[in-house]
């Protein structure tokens, strides 16, 4: 499955290559798991993207992968980031981000998060009814206005953000005096905010919430003298994580938004607003590799378990969100696969199953498997369960490895006991 794995990725004597390095020769240096993240195919998401928007603005949604060497790689590229927590905002700020380059995020932001945001001169898009008066408070001098505008995308209910009723975001009629409170306590209101969801599989609902961005821009203008520059589209572009997922390519939609963004605004009579899109998944996801060694190898009636050595703690995506993924053997690439099993991982729980049916080389202990498009909300989103250390990641670039994040210790889990 090529078109799913990085960019880089190569079959060489049996064996997958990502960046030049051998996958084996990676596991034996850095441990399992270990997700692998192919430059080449960062840098080329990000060129793609960034040419999407023209004169626009491209902040990758630091949730996706928050990671200092990852922020500076994506700086380099003319990417900035954007952050949804205090901690975040210190990846940005340890990366070398400047005020430019950043927009500040959160449907619950405290004092110290917007504080901190305004010591950084940053833009902080206001998303609850009393926002702007606590971001006056605390120095704030840019922001933008996030409107919720009841489009459902067609993704998974936990990821749906445009819908009536989101935690996100303000209807029109709870948005506009939210900006008109901003314009009264002085702050500089550049734009408006949108976003439908994340894993989007079509532009659908993308279209119908910026053509309604733009009627609400409008009705600003009218009754308020208030006039976006900023048009800021969010992202949610989707990728494939499984060879049956049928998912269009992320600048295609990219520049949909932006060429839609334009002309929206344009008919209804405001100036073309400057685009922003804060993709995450899309810059990063292809681009990420996990391998695992096999353990036991169980062939019952009807089914095979194949558990690895991680699983929900490095990737809860599969019992968050019912996501699919597939894998191959990353050192008996030459071999048919010739068994359909199922990957489970090492967790407490009959829920820790990672793939339900993928065929491979009939598995045997101390296999090593690549599970590819993880390189987004994956190690972002681990955790501790059952006392495992979160793994180590890796930047591979023609034949180097670097690690970008240390793999987690015993002694680091013990050190926060009191």
């Amino acid at each position: 499955m090529p078109e799913l794995l990085p960019d880089s990725a190569r079959r060489e004597a049996g064996t997958l290559t990502v960046g030049g390095m051998p996958a084996e020769e990676l596991a034996e240096a850095h441990g399992t798991p270990l997700v692998v993240l192919c430059e080449e195919t960062v840098r080329g998401r990000a060129r793609a993207l960034r040419d999407a928007v023209g004169d626009g603005r491209v902040f990758f949604g630091a949730k996706a992968f928050p990671n200092v060497a990852l922020l500076r790689l994506l700086r380099e590229e003319g990417i900035g980031a954007d952050v949804a927590a205090v901690g975040e905002l210190a990846f940005a700020r340890a990366a070398g981000l400047t005020a430019d380059e950043l927009v500040v995020h959160g449907n619950n932001k405290d004092s110290e998060f917007l504080r901190q945001a305004a010591a950084e001169g940053a833009p902080v898009v206001l998303d609850a009814p009393d926002e702007a008066a606590l971001a006056a408070d605390a120095g704030v001098e840019r922001v933008l206005v996030r409107v919720t505008l009841g489009v459902d995308a067609d993704t998974h209910e936990a990821i749906r953000t445009g819908h009536h009723g989101s935690k996100f975001g303000l209807p029109p009629d709870l948005a506009r005096p939210l900006v008109a409170d901003a314009l009264d306590r002085g702050l500089d209101v550049v734009g408006v905010h949108v976003h439908v969801g994340s894993q989007l599989a079509d532009f659908d609902a993308q279209a119908e919430t910026i053509v309604r961005l733009a009627s609400f821009a409008a009705r600003c203008r009218d009754e308020l003298g208030w006039v976006a520059q900023v048009a800021d589209l969010g992202g949610g572009f989707g990728i494939r994580h499984h060879p049956e997922d049928d998912v269009p390519d992320a600048a295609s939609l990219a520049t949909s938004a932006a060429t839609t963004a334009r002309t929206a605004f344009l008919e209804a009579g405001l100036p073309k607003p400057e685009i922003w899109l804060e993709p995450g998944r899309s810059l990063v996801g292809p681009a990420g590799v996990t391998l695992y060694r096999v353990g036991s190898v169980k062939r019952l009636p009807g089914r095979t378990w194949v558990a690895v050595d991680g699983g929900m703690s490095d990737n809860p995506r599969p019992q968050l969100y019912d996501a699919r993924y597939t894998a191959v053997s990353a050192t008996r690439t030459d071999e048919p696969p010739d068994e359909v099993v199922s990957v489970a991982g090492m967790h407490c729980e009959s829920g820790d199953v990672l793939i339900d049916d993928v065929a491979l080389p009939a598995p045997r202990r101390g296999d090593l498997l690549a599970v590819p498009a993880t390189g987004a909300y994956t190690l972002a989103m681990a955790s501790n369960y059952n006392g495992v250390t979160r793994p180590a990641a890796v930047l591979v670039r023609e034949g180097t490895a670097t690690v970008i994040r240390r793999r987690e210790t015993i002694e680091d889990l013990l050190r926060h006991e009191a």
